[in-house]
């Protein structure tokens, strides 16, 4: 028996659609091709590519005043089960509870360009200028770990009110872990990157800062919990800010259950963060760090809404020049609230700093910490967006401007809307990889960021 036939992506579409009987219905297919590759001990240990294909449909059955949503996903690419999936998808609508949310769907004329291209594909040939710099760090003698991935995503986004919507979003990520003296008792160092195609990264770079780090850790100092002058580099800045962004959503800031509620009601839209006039915003149009201009939701929340699908994604200014100016609402929540619909976005830009790199920072700094990387953060408090998290891959004492020795490992307790206000000075921005969330969100660009009084709530004994 033949294998069966693989759909294109806007043909799925269009004979999900065809096949659909309620009022109305959206359907999103994803075909996602990756490249990855990895190594340990300065050595290669696998390469690879991956593709992989996931498609949701969303059913919506309207009844006088009622509307009800039933959502079905798939990984299947035997173009046999798709009515299948249709009328699943169909049966959990008649049955869910009412959509809070229910509103007419966005209204499509005709497909965007590009609508019928098959999905792009990413390759092993995207690392080629990767590959002599990594055999140059293989023959020194830290032993490297880390890898290099590759994915490229295409959007395929349909409605029964004609909207057909499709774009590519590539992305990539680099990272090197570094040790020197041993896996357990050694110095450990990280450095990443994010990256679209891997064109004109600098390795060489990258290990040389690398090095550096390894060689700060020749000198350990003990130090105990407390509160220290610290700057972040760009790295950790963009963990902590990425989970300010998620909780933005401006429902629960309404309904007083997030830390961006106002006291009495309302919200916190207008309150000033601190001195140093930052502007914190997600744009699908940033060069570098693009992602799908519109709106995709296979299930509704307090920030997307399944009935704004397909909806123009624009830039949104979370915080303008010091000051919150934005929270997330999809169309329902912005008409019950008297607001405008905010979009979520998958990229995240902080802008406003004096133009400083880390190492002029440091130079500043009579006595201090570098935090290299979080990791492990999760949420305290939802009220205050109080954070605890652990320290990795490299605490570094300040000593009169000067890098002079390696500290121990802590835990530390924050709140990213308490930095903001307490935070003293920014950096240059640059482009960055979350070390915490990068398995979720690559595209990001910060400055490092100046704190005088960082909590680190107990010591770590992690190495």
């Amino acid at each position: 028996m033949s294998a069966p036939l693989v759909l294109a992506g806007h043909d799925l579409v269009e004979r999900a659609l065809l096949a659909a009987t309620v009022s109305d219905t959206v359907v999103l297919v994803a075909d996602v091709s990756e490249s990855s590759l990895r190594w340990a001990g300065n050595s290669m240990t696998t390469n690879g590519i991956a593709d992989s294909r996931a498609w949701t449909v969303v059913s919506i059955v309207r009844d006088g005043e009622t509307t009800r949503v039933g959502t079905v996903s798939s990984t299947s690419a035997d173009p046999d089960d798709v009515v299948a999936v249709v009328r699943a998808a169909e049966d959990a609508a008649r049955t869910a509870p009412p959509a809070s949310d229910a509103l007419p769907l966005i209204a499509g004329e005709q497909p965007e360009a590009g609508w019928g291209d098959v999905a792009a594909r990413s390759g092993i040939e995207v690392f080629e200028s990767i590959v002599p710099g990594l055999a140059r760090g293989f023959d020194g003698a830290d032993a490297l770990y880390g890898f290099a991935r590759h994915t490229v995503r295409t959007l395929w986004l349909g409605t029964s009110t004609g909207v057909r919507r499709r774009t590519v979003e590539p992305t990539g990520s680099f990272e090197i872990n570094g040790k020197r003296g041993g896996l357990l008792d050694g110095a450990s160092a990280w450095v990443g990157t994010h990256t679209r195609d891997f064109v004109g990264l600098d390795v060489d770079g990258m290990l040389a800062e690398l090095s550096r780090r390894l060689d700060w850790s020749a000198r350990r100092v003990e130090l105990p919990a407390g509160r220290y002058e610290i700057i972040l580099p760009p790295s950790a800045v963009a963990d902590l800010m990425i989970d300010l962004m998620w909780s933005m959503d401006g429902r629960g800031a309404q309904d007083g259950r997030t830390a961006l509620s106002a006291p009495g009601g309302g919200t916190r839209v207008g309150e000033r963060l601190g001195s140093l006039g930052l502007t914190l915003y997600s744009d699908p149009a940033e060069p570098g760090l693009e992602y799908a201009p519109f709106v995709v939701a296979e299930a509704s929340s307090d920030s997307v809404s399944v009935f704004d699908n397909g909806a123009d994604a624009e830039r949104v200014e979370w915080i303008e020049d010091g000051v919150i100016s934005a929270l997330a609402y999809p169309r329902s929540a912005a008409a019950e609230f008297g607001t405008r619909p905010t979009v979520p976005g998958d990229n995240l830009v902080m802008t406003g700093g004096t133009g400083s790199t880390l190492d002029e920072m440091v130079a500043r700094t009579e006595r201090g910490l570098v935090l290299t990387t979080l990791w492990y953060i999760r949420e305290v408090d939802p009220t205050t967006m109080l954070l605890t998290g652990l320290t990795r891959d490299g605490v570094y004492l300040v000593e009169d401007g000067r890098i002079t020795a390696e500290v121990n490992n802590f835990r530390f307790n924050e709140s990213p809307l308490d930095l903001l206000r307490r935070a003293t000075e920014a950096g240059a921005t640059v482009p960055t990889l979350p070390r915490e969330w990068s398995d979720w969100f690559t595209r990001a660009a910060m400055p490092p960021l100046r704190v005088p009084d960082f909590h680190m709530s107990s010591v770590s004994a992690a190495r």
